[in-house]
């Protein structure tokens, strides 16, 4: 199997200060472009913490051959 890479960003910012969230893109060795959707959790420090882990999870169960 091929070695991976996983791109993730984070970073807090009061809750009512938000806009928007917008997909983020990564540039290919190859020039090619891919998406990297973006995902909001919000709530105590607990809950945010919780939910990332159930979601870090949840990605690698869609991909039960790696």
């Amino acid at each position: 199997m091929a070695k991976l890479a996983l791109i993730y960003a984070m970073r807090l910012l009061p809750e009512e200060e938000l806009g928007e969230v917008k997909d983020a893109t990564v540039v290919l060795k190859n020039g090619r472009t891919a998406r990297i959707s973006m995902h909001l959790i919000s709530g105590s420090k607990e809950e945010i913490e919780a939910t990332f882990h159930e979601s870090v999870a949840a990605f690698f169960e869609l991909y039960p051959e790696i």
